[in-house]
């Protein structure tokens, strides 16, 4: 089965990290994408830019708003996310507990819909 894990961070806190530190993260993130490729479980993956970049779309009475930035108003951003292959649940929870951003941020597992064609 897929799993989309969905990082989230705290975009003011990833601000303030020094170079030092970003390269760290970046090497850990490096890293853990190579293992899981290796291990078979990746499908994709990517970063996401700044929410200062995201533009929301909602549709009302047939008219399309824009909206600049995210959605919602959290502490938390969507920073970037994996595409997994995962046996089930379990393997995805163990795949999500190794992405680095799960230390100081969080990771969302979601089940992709299969759809019959």
């Amino acid at each position: 089965m897929q799993y989309l894990l969905l990082i989230y961070r705290n975009e003011a806190e990833l601000s303030k990290m020094s170079p030092e530190a970003r390269q760290k993260m970046s090497a850990e993130y490096g890293t853990y994408t190579q293992s899981i490729v290796q291990s078979g479980h990746f499908k994709a993956g990517d970063g996401l830019q700044p929410t200062s970049t995201a533009t929301t779309v909602r549709v009302r009475e047939g008219k399309t708003l824009t909206t600049d930035g995210p959605f919602a108003e959290t502490r938390e951003q969507l920073g970037g996310y994996y595409l997994v292959e995962a046996k089930d649940i379990d393997a995805a929870i163990t795949l999500a507990a190794g992405i680095p951003g799960a230390k100081d941020g969080s990771i969302e597992i979601r089940p992709v819909m299969i759809y019959n064609k």
